[in-house]
């Protein structure tokens, strides 16, 4: 792939950035070295089919000054995050880092330990526990933790312990209140369009190097193994909800809606450490993800940092988190997260004080300037989240999409507008000739506007995708923030090579597994052809053996109801079966055993032939 060297505005912005940035502050060096204990003997993970899930060694290029392809900020994240190994928090607490996207912390208790977000895969998960015992001995798990209901906190939990332990109640799965319903959620309802842009958010098919991926700022990426689940044994819910496990004290804090739906923070008095989950890492956070979610409250946000603030911050001497590096001290975490607790709250109040004043989010995010004090911090800086796209985002959750401009209330969509565009300008090769004189002057934002309307016009127009891909090119090379770059650079790959689709994709029967029937129902009903369904008149009642459960199903004017309720003779179709083979059935297996059907199969087969499959490779880049 041919991939041209930075403009000359690109190395000039990045000499800038050295300039005003503390660059000669290296004490997040020191805290991220800090407690090292070793690291994996071969630094790739394999699934089992021998596949490679986690390369531990891919960022290794990491090393020395920023190149001119990256952006010297984020180099230098990136070369914090990329350290891998176990770590040592205090006598009694550690972590494994660089293993995945997030962090494994281990807790260690009066005869064994309690585990504290078991990573996204179980093969990871399995490699993490595995050096945390060869330093530290077999030490029976006790717990496991979720903090919130993200897959990189819970996917690899069955790599560490098993349901038979579960059951057997020699492992507690502690969540937050609502943990499992979100966690499903997220993962089933829009789970393939997020998954399609999870791709382009952590770098998915990117190679990894100076001119690729150098990683997503709050982690490098995501390991591609097994994804499970575990049902939580027990649900904190109440902030000062106290449990003691293997005789350590967890006091616990409740923050629902924060960086996710459903999260929570703790506290262990015998090792004076906090746990913030996910709500204060080195990085400004998302508010709305790049891959796609329900937009999260930077004002709730802030709030809980101050509760916990107030709450613990007497006398804990260690603050800790499911990404990134710990802080130690004090007088240090409180400034921390001082500093994190004005950051969400200053991103909030500014975008409403400027909303209020008729500004609209794209506005808002061109004019807002963050205070010196929080620039001055590296904690602060956007290399997950950005001020720009999270701006956007409290705008977006206080006033949706329509920013009140009667000419911006019923556009064309993209591939019509960009036609008319491309037509008024002149055509396609003169948008591609504005183009270059705008890449030339290093206005790579205006010639990707131009050449985005030129190949949603053309598609196949060699030289728009090549300029295109040029100009995205630039973009991620001056990028501070990774996924950003990551989309840049995706997004340049696809118009030079081609759809990559979802390299990521990860088969999760497990979690699947856990939705309710009300879920599995949904789930159907948003995958219902709405017109390929509009003359369908269907009703079928579905008895779970497995739960002792019936349904009355509907389909009618291309929606799915259902309503629970005994079985009734009179209805055309009566399926009795599991919860399990009901969702293979919803997969589309027809034939095989465990169904007993009693009426009309019909009704049945008409209505797994409107269901639609959904696209794991629709175009982003192009129409």
């Amino acid at each position: 792939m041919h991939q041209r060297d930075p403009e000359p505005s690109i190395p000039a912005a990045h000499a800038g950035l050295r300039r005003t940035l503390p660059f000669a502050d290296t004490s997040d060096f020191a805290a991220a070295d800090r407690g090292y204990l070793g690291t994996l003997d071969d630094p790739k993970i394999l699934g089992r089919n021998g596949e490679v899930v986690w390369d531990a060694a891919a960022y290794d290029f990491l090393d020395g000054d920023a190149p001119d392809s990256v952006n010297p900020s984020l180099w230098r994240q990136s070369q914090l995050v990329a350290k891998h190994g176990l770590y040592e928090v205090v006598p009694g607490v550690y972590q494994v880092r660089g293993l995945d996207l997030s962090v494994m912390s281990v807790i260690e208790g009066d005869t064994g330990v309690i585990v504290v977000d078991p990573l996204i895969s179980t093969e990871t998960a399995a490699a993490a526990f595995g050096l945390y015992r060869r330093h530290r001995g077999d030490r029976q798990i006790h717990a496991v933790i979720y903090t919130h209901s993200h897959l990189d906190h819970f996917g690899g939990v069955l790599g560490i312990v098993t349901q038979h332990d579960v059951d057997a109640k020699k492992v507690q799965i502690i969540a937050p209140e609502g943990f499992l319903e979100h966690a499903i959620a997220e993962n089933v309802y829009a789970g393939t369009a997020m998954g399609r842009r999870a791709g382009y958010m952590y770098g998915a098919a990117l190679a990894r190097g100076p001119r690729g991926a150098v990683g997503a700022g709050l982690g490098q990426t995501t390991s591609t193994g097994e994804v499970t689940i575990l049902t939580p044994t027990l649900e904190v819910m109440t902030t000062g909800e106290t449990h003691t496990i293997d005789g350590v004290d967890f006091e616990f804090q409740m923050a629902p809606g924060t960086e996710a739906p459903s999260e929570m923070h703790f506290h262990i008095p015998r090792y004076k450490a906090l746990c913030m989950a996910e709500n204060a890492t080195h990085t400004l956070h998302n508010l709305l993800t790049l891959r796609g979610a329900l937009v999260r409250d930077p004002h709730v946000w802030s709030q809980y940092l101050t509760e916990a603030i107030e709450r613990f911050g007497g006398d804990v001497e260690v603050v800790f988190a499911s990404h990134h590096w710990p802080t130690w001290g004090n007088e240090e975490i409180r400034a921390f997260l001082g500093i994190q607790r004005d950051l969400y709250g200053y991103l909030h109040d500014q975008t409403l004080r400027l909303l209020n004043r008729g500004y609209t989010g794209s506005e808002i995010a061109e004019m807002l300037e963050m205070p010196p004090a929080l620039q001055a911090s590296w904690s602060t800086h956007g290399y997950y989240g950005s001020v720009s796209h999270n701006v956007k985002a409290i705008y977006q959750r206080y006033m949706g999409w329509f920013d009140g401009n009667p000419a911006r209330l019923w556009p064309h969509p993209p591939q019509p507008l960009a036609e008319r565009y491309v037509a008024a300008i002149g055509g396609v090769d003169r948008v591609i000739e504005l183009a270059q004189v705008a890449f030339d002057e290093g206005d790579f934002r205006w010639a990707a506007t131009l050449l985005d309307h030129a190949v949603f016009a053309d598609p196949d127009h060699a030289a728009a995708r090549a300029l295109y891909a040029d100009t995205l090119e630039q973009l991620a090379y001056g990028a501070e923030n990774g996924t950003w770059r990551n989309f840049f650079l995706s997004g340049a790959t696809e118009l030079r090579e081609g759809n990559f689709g979802t390299p990521a994709l990860t088969s999760a029967p497990l979690i699947l597994a856990q939705l309710t029937p009300e879920q599995l129902f949904d789930a159907v009903a948003i995958r219902i052809d709405g017109p390929k369904a509009w003359d369908l008149d269907l009703a079928m009642d579905v008895t779970l053996t497995d739960l002792g459960r019936s349904f009355h199903v509907t389909v009618r004017n291309g929606v799915l109801v259902y309503v629970e309720k005994q079985a009734d003779a009179g209805t055309p179709l009566h399926l009795v079966l599991s919860k399990p083979r009901l969702i293979r059935l919803a997969g589309g297996d027809l034939d095989s055993e465990g169904i007993e059907a009693t009426g009309d199969m019909s009704v049945l087969s008409r209505l797994l032939g409107v269901l639609d499959q959904g696209d794991p490779a629709f175009e982003i880049i192009v129409p």
